[in-house]
C-alpha cells in the first residue's frame, strides 16, 4: 500500500473544549478543522471498568494534516485534551487516499477534465 499524503485526525471530546483541542492542533502545526456535535452512548461495564462518568454531549473535531505532522498533532491533542483531562477526549488518525479543494499545501491541484 502506497504512503498517503495527507492524515484525518479525529478527536472525540466532551462538549465544550474544540477549542481547547483546535489551539492545541495548531500549537503543531495544523491550521484548521471541523467541529460536529454529537451524543456518546456506553454501557455502565465501560464506565466502571476505565473508572470516569461518560458525558452524553459530545463533540467531534475533524482536522486533515499532511501525514508527517500526524504524531506530532497527535501527540499535542491528547496532552491537552485526553482521558486525564476535563474533556475525556480520544483522538485517532485515518489515512486519507484521495483529497480535493485543499488551499494553503505545497502541491496544486488540477481538476480533471471531462473527455
Amino acid at each position: 500500500m502506497a504512503d498517503t499524503k495527507f492524515e484525518a485526525v479525529f478527536c472525540v471530546i466532551n462538549a465544550g473544549f474544540s477549542d481547547q483541542v483546535m489551539f492545541a492542533a495548531r500549537k503543531a502545526g495544523a491550521t484548521g478543522g471541523t467541529i460536529l456535535k454529537g451524543r456518546g452512548t456506553t454501557s455502565t461495564e465501560a464506565e466502571e471498568m476505565f473508572n470516569i462518568t461518560i458525558q452524553p454531549e459530545k463533540e467531534v473535531v475533524i482536522i486533515l494534516v499532511p501525514a508527517e505532522s500526524k504524531d506530532a498533532v497527535l501527540r499535542q491533542i491528547y496532552s491537552k485534551a485526553g482521558l486525564e483531562s476535563e474533556a475525556n477526549g480520544i483522538a485517532f488518525s485515518l489515512p486519507v487516499t484521495k483529497a480535493i479543494g485543499l488551499t494553503g499545501f505545497d502541491e496544486k491541484e488540477t481538476p480533471e477534465q471531462d473527455s
